[in-house]
């Protein structure tokens, strides 16, 4: 075969392979709720999947229990009493938002006040009920306290009662390093034998960098503890690595971590110990452009998916660049973002997003829910309305990962 044809046949194999590795799907943008009054909007929905069949879910559809608070947008990361909305109908109607018991803000010390926030429900299958963790944060006339104590909080949800227990702290070993540790905003993994790889992060009191852990956990009725943690990742960069999410293909773990100039990745085979930190890139070695801000994982038992904001979108009015959201498919060996599979997952009319979370809702559908956080002033004249949107991903082939 003369050397130009054999050159093309090799090219052409090779866009055949790629494309025979890539995953499609469809995406449905819905809107759950929205809530713009100039003084809060809502941020942090979160949602979790009760499976048919699962103690207090009798029906054949998931039921979906959405978490979420008000953020004031006259300050700086001050939110309020968690609230929850619940779906049986697969999203096309959802209950009113309403406060849940217990999640107030409580008096602390006296002068201080205490609630949880960044709280994220996912189902544990080997307990058949829905776990949410987050973590505790503290305020002195509602102003975030600079040096503040932090745990990783955490609540069981009462599918039959539709309530969720009272909110308890994880205990972690008594070192100084963990005196603000939490699991706020981040994506955990439950092993097949009901463990728990929740990653978190943490640091002392008055240091400015925090480091990121995978803590394995185990729940005995009503309370989750500590077994052990893994390699304690960071870097030399301002806050170093923090908001930490975990996720599993093909035998392999994988956690992405936020930094203030870029977003990083490490790669597993325990879950545990991880590899050295490598920022995100282009297929093409090129920096991503995600900064300063949350990254999660979209698994389906054919392809790993990244969910993600960057820079280079037409969107430098938005804070942080901080919208649209996208999804794009990683290569697991390279650890990187392949360029041509990028979709936009929300859109940017003008409000922040970034703080979203992921849904298994079942074999054919995964779920990104996210807020327009309408914060600074004036974001409205872009378009947003506070909504609280919810990314439905329908796949072309069903996820292996989850029951059909």
């Amino acid at each position: 075969m003369p050397r130009l044809l054999l050159v093309l046949f090799v090219c052409v194999l090779n866009v055949a392979v790629s494309a025979a590795e890539t995953l499609d799907y469809k995406i449905e943008l819905t809107t759950a709720t929205k809530l713009f009054d100039g003084k809060v909007s809502w941020c942090h929905p979160r949602a979790g999947a009760i499976p048919p069949g699962a103690v207090g879910n009798p029906s054949d559809k998931p039921i979906v229990v959405m978490t979420l608070q008000h953020i004031l947008l006259s300050a700086s990361d001050v939110f309020y009493c968690l609230n929850q909305m619940r779906t049986e109908d697969l999203g096309k109607t959802w209950s009113a938002p309403t406060p849940i018991a217990g999640f107030e803000r409580r008096p602390y010390k006296d002068k201080y006040e205490i609630t949880v926030c960044d709280f994220t429900p996912r189902f544990h299958a080997a307990s058949g009920r829905l776990l949410g963790t987050g973590h505790t944060v503290m305020y002195e006339n509602n102003k975030i306290l600079e040096y503040r104590p932090r745990d990783t909080a955490y609540s069981i949800y009462d599918a039959v009662k539709k309530t969720w227990s009272p909110w308890q702290s994880l205990t972690m070993p008594n070192d100084p390093k963990f005196a603000c540790a939490g699991a706020g905003s981040t994506q955990r993994l439950d092993l097949p034998n009901g463990d728990i790889l929740l990653p978190i992060y943490f640091k002392r009191l008055k240091a400015k960098q925090y480091a990121s852990t995978v803590v394995r956990c185990r729940l005995e009725g009503e309370t989750l503890k500590y077994v052990e943690h893994g390699s304690e990742l960071t870097i030399d960069v301002q806050r170093g690595l923090f908001e930490p999410s975990i996720t599993q293909f093909k035998g392999k773990f994988y956690l992405t971590m936020r930094n203030d100039v870029r977003g990083y990745v490490s790669v597993s085979d325990d879950g545990l110990k991880y590899s050295e930190p490598k920022a995100w890139t282009w297929d093409d070695g090129s920096d991503l452009g995600t900064y300063n801000t949350q990254q999660h994982w979209v698994a389906h038992s054919d392809a790993l998916f990244l969910v993600y904001t960057r820079k280079g979108a037409k969107n430098d009015h938005v804070f942080r660049h901080r919208a649209p959201l996208f999804i794009a498919q990683i290569d697991p060996e390279k650890l990187c973002v392949i360029r041509a599979t990028e979709k936009e997952l929300m859109p940017n009319r003008g409000a922040r997003l970034g703080n979203f979370a992921i849904t298994e809702v079942s074999a054919n559908e995964t779920w990104v829910t996210d807020a327009e956080w309408m914060q600074p002033k004036g974001v409205e004249k872009h378009g947003a309305d506070g909504s609280v949107w919810v990314s439905k991903i329908h796949w072309s082939k069903p996820n292996g990962l989850m029951k059909p």
